[in-house]
This record gives structure tokens, sequence and C-alpha cells, in this order.
């Protein structure tokens, strides 16, 4: 008897790459043999979360024998009376990124297209990819998501879906509520706005449209990992009209966000004083970074997230060195994927230790990066 195959995948899966959108720094420690000094490439909070969110999730962690709520009752209603809406507009799921799949198999069949900036949140465009979906990008401008070519591509390809993040990832940059505006007024009528707001609450006040949960040619996603610094909880919320906020109920995963997760969520909901101050240590530290980018001759681009993109100089093959470099001195960093975005690295907030390792080794990587530079290249 010969040996017994593994039964195929779909056509779809078939013709995808294995591909992980990020590589965790846990896998760049296992391969670097030990732990970085300075985490700050995943625009993780390093500053925490609230101490009300850590002693609701010990205590939570007694009753981990149970399933957490399917359908997260208690969070929903604290986001709604939060937000000013009702339940019904507010879906819970594990992060954005479970919510963004979700919403990807609910829109998106075999060949629809969706619009997004090339370069910009690769997650999203994983989901499409993952859905049989065919994804068009269209370049940044001036460092900036370009609204109008997000809105003329949409009417000229007729797309399910557009993918806005605001503040963005990975340039930091954003746009007015305005603006925002008049992207939903002009998209085609059938097209549904997806605004990934993940870094909206260090964004200066006027960034954020007015929440209207009835218009249905938007969804919003927010998280609970960036300014509460929850980011291993794994807890996000959408928010969008009832009817599509039903639609979720058709295939989410209704056990994804834990009983742990749910008790930290509500308590770092409760307390926005540490918010509040969580959002000011961003802040400083943006400006630490700022000036540790001028003092390296780099050139900071100005930021509304909790991370801050500095513009090398070079092409993506000397950010790529820069990043390598720093690496090798023990500071975890990451850098766009896409030119001419690429030529930049990000380096996330953190608290002043991690930004004191960056402030020392970036010199030192600099001058190796350019010392690979300036080596005569094999013929």
């Amino acid at each position: 008897m010969g040996a017994m195959k593994t039964p195929g995948f779909t056509r779809i899966v078939t013709a995808l790459p294995a591909s992980v959108p990020f590589v965790g720094p846990e896998t760049l420690e296992r391969q670097r043999g030990r732990p970085f000094r300075a985490r700050i490439g995943a625009n993780e909070n390093g500053f925490g979360p609230s101490p009300r969110a850590i002693r609701a999730m010990q205590e939570a962690a007694a009753e981990a024998w149970m399933y957490g709520d399917p359908e997260n009752h208690d969070l929903r209603a604290a986001l709604a009376r939060h937000l000013a809406i009702a339940p019904a507009n507010v879906m819970v799921g594990e992060g954005i990124d479970g919510l963004l799949g979700c919403l990807v198999r609910l829109m998106v069949a075999p060949g629809d297209r969706v619009v997004t900036s090339a370069g910009g949140y690769p997650t999203f465009a994983y989901h499409v990819a993952g859905a049989g979906g065919r994804l068009l990008s269209v370049p940044y401008r001036d460092d900036r998501e370009d609204p109008e070519a997000l809105a003329a591509a949409a009417h000229e390809a007729r797309a399910r879906l557009v993918y806005l993040a605001n503040p963005d990832n990975p340039m930091g940059t954003w746009h007015d509520a305005a603006t925002v505006a008049r992207l939903i007024g002009t998209l085609p009528e059938d097209c549904l706005l997806v605004l990934d707001e993940a870094y909206v609450e260090f964004a200066p006040e006027g960034t954020a449209p007015p929440i209207d949960p009835d218009d249905p040619r938007l969804i919003r996603m927010r998280t609970f990992s960036k300014a509460h610094a929850l980011a291993g909880a794994r807890v996000g919320y959408a928010i969008a009209t009832a009817e599509l906020i039903a639609g979720f109920d058709k295939l989410r995963n209704h056990f994804g966000v834990g009983r742990i997760s749910q008790a930290g969520a509500l308590a770092a909901l409760a307390d926005q004083d540490w918010l509040q101050s969580n959002i000011a240590h961003v802040a400083r530290a943006r400006e630490n970074l700022t000036e540790t980018a001028r003092r390296n001759g780099l050139a900071p681009i100005p930021s509304a997230a909790n991370f801050v993109a500095m513009d090398c100089g070079g092409n993506g093959a000397f950010a790529r060195a820069v990043v390598n470099e720093l690496d090798r001195r023990g500071v975890f960093v990451r850098m766009p994927f896409a030119a001419p975005q690429d030529r930049c690295i990000r380096v996330s907030c953190g608290p002043d230790r991690a930004l004191e390792l960056f402030a020392e080794a970036l010199p030192e990587a600099l001058a190796a990066a350019r010392r690979q530079e300036q080596e005569p290249r094999p013929e």
C-alpha cells in the first residue's frame, strides 16, 4: 500500500504563499540566540496597562476554567455607553486583525476587488488574499495615504471595500475628520470604507469624524492594543450599522475573546485617567524620538501614532542595513516594506531606558550601514 496523501487545499489556498504578515520579535530573538535589550519595533505600548486592568485579569485568571461570554455582553455594553451608541452597533473581536478577517469573509467573494494603499497595513491584504479577492493598491502621496486616489481606484474597479488607516501605519501620518468625511462621500454607493483607527487616541483633536453608527458606507475599527496597552490580550471592536454588526455573528469565532481578556478590557475602559496618562507618556516619547532622529541627521516624519518613522536619507537597502545593525546591538525596530516609504525606519515609543538604548545604538548602526554602502560589490 502506497503512502497516503494529505487531502489537497482549496484552489485559493494552494495559490497563496506560506507567509506571516509580521515576523515577531520572539522569532528574531530565537534566531539571535539572545533577547533584545530594547523592544521598540512592534508599536506595543511599553508604558503598560492600567493597574485596574491587571487586577481584573488576575482575578479572572482564577475563573479561566470557564469560557468567556460568547456575546461579550458587558464589554459591548460598556463600549456603547462610552461611545453614546447602541450595543447593536458594536462588535468585539480578537483584535482588529480578527475583525478584519471576519469582515473580509463577510464582504469579499473570489474575484471581488478591494482597494488599499501600497505598503499599508499588511494583515488586511493577507485576509483579502485568503478570500480570493483582488487587491488593488494606490501609492502614498507625501508619505500619507491618498484619499482621492483611493476613491478614484474604487470607482474604476467597482471595489467592494476601501481600507484607510487614520492615523496611518507604518508612517504615523494622518488626515483630519473633514478629509475622511469627503472620502466617504465620494466612494461608490455600494462600497464600504474600512476605517482603521487603531491609533486614534494618540491623534490630535479633529482627526476622527463624529461617530454615526447608522452610516452604511462606513465601518470603524478600534483596539485596546495601543493606547490601553493590552496588545497581548487581543481585544478590538468594530462600530457600524446594526445590520452589518449582526452579520459578524454568521461566522465569527464566538469564543475568540477569552474571559481574562474581556475582564482586562472592561477595567481598562473604565480607567480613563490611566489612558490619558499613557497618551501623555507617548507624546513625550515621540518628542524624544524626534530629537534623536534629528541629532543623527535623520528626518522624522510627523506622527499621530505611538511611533516615529525616520527618513534615513537613502533607499530601502540602506534602511534595512540600519535595522539589521540595530538588531545586532540588541535594539528591535521595524521599517516600512514598500518603496518609497522603505527609506525609513519605524521606532515605537517606549519607556526612557528603551529610548536611551536606541539613542546609544543609532549612531553606531548608521555608521556601520554607511560603511556597508561604500564597500565594493562583487561583480
